[in-house]
Order: structure tokens, then sequence, then C-alpha cells
């Protein structure tokens, strides 16, 4: 961070807020704040971008939506369906879209933004856990974005299914199953949540005031919150030259960052509004109303409740009846398990990998993926098996496109959901044990120069010259993962006392398999021949560069 002149425009505001609150220094001091600068470290600010706009287009649809299930004849510009009973929810959804001006471009923006919003949190979380960017002290943080993820898909169901349209409808029935699965509390839940028998009188009105008041003020406060901590905690930076875990370098808060992050700002608004002006969404008028009578045919939903879609139709038809009871498992495994899966192995990760390594110190700076070969595996894996589960969500309409058999997609299916990961784990694995062998050669002998020299035996070789100064630095930055101390036996053959037991050797060999040096940067490389050619080359003015 450098010491020079406060700029004029910082200097006079904060004099002017100084000489009324007294808050003057607290702005010299935070506006000068250093950032580090890094594509990557804007995938957060997406999600954060399609939040606003989320709360801006939201609130100008909440003039006109009516959220009650009360049934009406629908009277109004859209002609195929004048004369037709519908709820007041869809009606009003109509009505938003054909007669208020704008609103179809409202409407789409805001579904547009929503699948932006999740998608971003998305990319964002694996920046974060592909980098080791959740490490101490930002595992509170990292547990605020897990549960900023959940409640996201939490409002983005609630918010799918207030038009109250066919499309709509088909998500909350298999919703409603879910719900009336559960052991004891099932029916209760149901009947709450619908106000009686499905499909009720209550949904809309209910998941409305989750959908614009409790869902919406929880994120705005975790949001908030995670912003703090990023904030007081420092954001983590990419090793390269000049990076270490005690200074940040980079560009001041004003006027650099704010520019930027106001230009991405406006970049992302603009994406939003010309997939809402182009991009057709939801074209709720072509559904219809919602009848528990009907469906529609390939109906999908969103993205990013894709994978419990997919779980849903890969699950074999098992149940388990006891004492009168029936636990249905072929919906409480693909409702429950995935998610549980993915989201508690992302919320416990960082006490796990604390555990196993015996890491306990403090990280400013991120790793780059190939240098911890095993978390990013276990990250391609996770990746992999939602993947896998996201694309079997379409399984219907994978069979009907290719003309293959349902069936067939659906026991394919059952086994890539297993084997999908494991191979994925073992191909990234060594990728990047492939991907730090090339570095240690960059570092051990450089970089290809694309000059050839003859050597006198005859022999042809390609002068390799130094890297790059800033590449050298980022691939220096790596450091190896630790493995847990004092962990062998005294001369008595007796273990350590954390190490004794199951768990203590469980431990132990976790920590051998997971830390250490896989492929060392310096190690013995074969190649000072080529290196003492290359600096003859370089005292050589005669030869082509």
């Amino acid at each position: 961070m450098s010491s020079g002149t406060v700029p004029k425009p910082i200097a006079s505001t904060s004099s002017f807020i100084d000489d009324r609150i007294g808050a003057g220094n607290f702005l010299k001091r935070n506006l000068r704040k250093i950032f580090p600068d890094h594509w990557s470290f804007l995938l957060g600010e997406i999600a954060l971008y399609s939040f606003i706009v989320l709360l801006l287009t939201g609130t100008f649809l909440t003039f006109f939506f009516k959220p009650t299930m009360a049934h009406v004849v629908y009277d109004g510009s859209y002609e195929p369906l004048k004369g037709v009973m519908m709820s007041e929810a869809y009606a009003s959804t109509l009505h938003i879209s054909f007669d208020v001006r704008g609103g179809l471009l409202m409407r789409q923006m805001h579904h547009w933004a929503a699948l932006l919003f999740v998608a971003g949190m998305m990319v964002h979380m694996l920046r974060v856990f592909f980098t080791g960017a959740y490490r101490k002290p930002r595992e509170l943080n990292w547990l605020i974005g897990v549960g900023l993820l959940t409640l996201a898909l939490f409002e983005g169901l609630t918010g799918y299914s207030l038009p109250d349209d066919l499309l709509s409808g088909a998500g909350l029935r298999i919703t409603e199953g879910v719900m009336i699965s559960l052991p004891l509390v099932g029916t209760w839940i149901t009947f709450f949540l619908f106000g009686g028998e499905y499909p009720g009188e209550d949904v809309v009105s209910r998941f409305y005031s989750l959908h614009i008041l409790l869902i919406p003020g929880i994120l705005l406060g975790l949001i908030t919150a995670h912003l703090m901590l990023m904030w007081v905690q420092k954001h983590t930076q990419m090793p390269g030259k000049g990076r270490t875990n005690t200074n940040v370098v980079g560009a001041p808060l004003y006027p650099a960052f704010m520019a930027k992050s106001g230009a991405y700002f406006m970049f992302t608004f603009g994406a939003i509004a010309l997939l809402g002006t182009f991009a057709q969404i939801n074209p709720i008028w072509l559904f219809g109303p919602y009848s528990p009578a009907d469906i529609s045919a390939g109906s999908q939903p969103d993205f990013y409740m894709g994978f419990l879609e997919g779980s849903l139709r890969l699950m074999p038809a098992w149940e388990i009846n006891f004492l009168g009871f029936t636990l249905p498992l072929s919906v409480l495994i693909p409702a429950l398990v995935p998610m549980g899966i993915v989201m508690t192995g992302l919320a416990l990760y960082p006490f796990i990998e604390q555990w196993v390594t015996g890491d306990r110190s403090e990280h400013h700076v991120a790793e780059r993926p190939r240098n911890n070969p095993h978390r990013t595996s276990i990250g391609i894996s996770a990746v992999t098996f939602y993947g896998v589960l996201w694309l079997l969500g379409a399984n219907d309409e994978i069979s009907a496109f290719f003309h293959v058999s349902l069936n067939w997609t659906t026991y394919v299916g059952r086994v890539l959901v297993f084997v999908g990961p494991a191979v994925a784990y073992f191909i990234t694995y060594r990728m990047c044990l492939g991907l730090q062998r090339s570095d240690a050669a960059v570092i051990g002998h450089g970089v290809e120069s694309g000059v050839i020299k003859r050597l006198p035996s005859g022999e042809y070789i390609e002068v390799h010259v130094s890297p790059n100064e800033a590449i050298e630095a980022h691939m220096r930055g790596k450091t190896a993962i630790p493995v847990i101390t004092g962990t062998s036996a005294d001369s008595d053959g007796i273990p350590p006392k954390g190490m004794r037991g199951p768990l203590g050797k469980l431990r132990a060999k976790l920590s051998k398999a997971y830390g250490g040096e896989k492929i060392p940067l310096d190690g013995e490389h074969p190649h000072e021949e080529h290196a003492a050619v290359g600096s003859d080359v370089k005292k050589d003015k005669s030869l082509p560069s």
C-alpha cells in the first residue's frame, strides 16, 4: 500500500463529513483500502449485482402482482385465454406481461437475474473452494456463503411457483410430494403450507410472503455480513511477485476499484437487460393456468433445481412398510440426500481439511488449484456428481431427441452417478500432477525460445530462456501442503497420544496422503546443458532472436 498524498476528492469529502459527524479519518483510511486484482475475484460481484437487479425489478413487480388463488375469469389482452377460469395470481401475471408498460421486460429481467444470481454464487464458491480461500480466518465467511446459496435455492423455488401456471404447478406438485413423504410431520407441514388438501388456497400467498419479505431480508443481512467480514479480513490474493500473507498488493478502493466495480455493475445490468429484451424465458401464457389434472410435456425446472429433478428420476421405486407406516425412499432419498451431500460437504470441508492437515495458520494468499491435487479432485468429483444428476433431469428430452430408450438413459445415469465422480477424481488428480511437473520444468530449465542450436556433437536442441519474472513469481507461490507432525512412534514403538486408536491412525494416514509436496519445483532437472547454451545465446548478438 502506497503512502502518497490523499487525493483531493477524498480529502474534501472526508473533511466535509468530519466537520459534521467526525468520520473523516475513517473515510480517509478506508477509501484508500487496497484490493487485489484478478479476474476471478469478479465472479462474486456478478451474484451481488444480480441481487441488486433482483431487488429493483422485484419491487416493480410487487406493485401489480396479486398473490391470491381466488378464481377469476380472464378478460385481458391475451385473446387465446379470454374467458378461461384461472387464479388471480396467474391473471395478474398475464396483466403484467401484456398490459403493464415495461411489465414483460421487468418479468424477464427478474427471471434472468435470478438465474445469474444463483449461477454467480455457484462459480464464486467454486473459485473460493479450488483456491483454498476458505481457510483460516475465513471459515465463518465460507459458512455464510453456503447459507446464502441454500437460501437462494429456496428463494428461486418460491418465486418460480408464484405465477400459478401449469409449469410451475408441476414443480409445486413435486414439492408437495416431498413434504408429505416426510415421516411423522409431513402431513402437518403440507396442510399448513397449502391451507388444506393440495393444491389448497394459501400456497401462493404464503410463498409470496417468503419470497418478497422473509428470505430476501435474510439474504440481505447475510450478504452484508459477508461483505463486512471480507472487508475486515481483507481479500485473498493470488500468488505473485511481492505478495505474502502479511501484505496486500493491488489498487485502492477509490478511485480504481470503485470505477472498475461501477463499470462491472453496468455490464452486468446491461447483460441482464439484453437477455430480458431478446431471450424469451418462462412464457406462462403458453402453458396456461395450473390444474392438478393437467401436465405439460417435457417440463423442466430452472437449472439450479435440475439436479434434484435428476435424482428423483434416477431413483428406483423403493419404499419401506413397517407397522402400518410407509416410508417412500424413492422420494425422500432424491429430495434430501443429494442436497445434504453437497451442502453438508461444503460446510464441513474447511474443518475436515484443517483436521487432516493440522494446519491452523492464517492464509491470505490463494492456492493455484493444481497445487492441491486432492482438494481439486474432490471438487471436480462433486461437480461431476451434480452434473450427472442435472443432465439426467432431462432424461426424457435426451431420449426423445437422440431416439434412445428412456429406460437405458435411466440405467446409464444410475451407473454414472457413482462411476463418474470416481473417474473424474482420478483424471483430475493426474492432470494436477502433470501441471505441477510442467511448472517444475519451467522453473528448472526455462521456457522454449524458438531458437534452435546445433551442438558441437551435431545434436540439435531448442534453447530455453528464463520465464517472465511475474510468471515465475506466480509459480513460486506454491507451498507444500501441511502434514501432521509427530505421528511417528517413539523408541519403544508407542505412537503419540493423539495418534492412538483407529481415529488417530486414520488421521495420520489421511494427512500423509493428502498433504506433503507432490512434485517439488526445485527438484533435479537434467537440463544444465540447455541452460548453458541459453546463456551463451543471450551473449551472442549475431544469433536470431
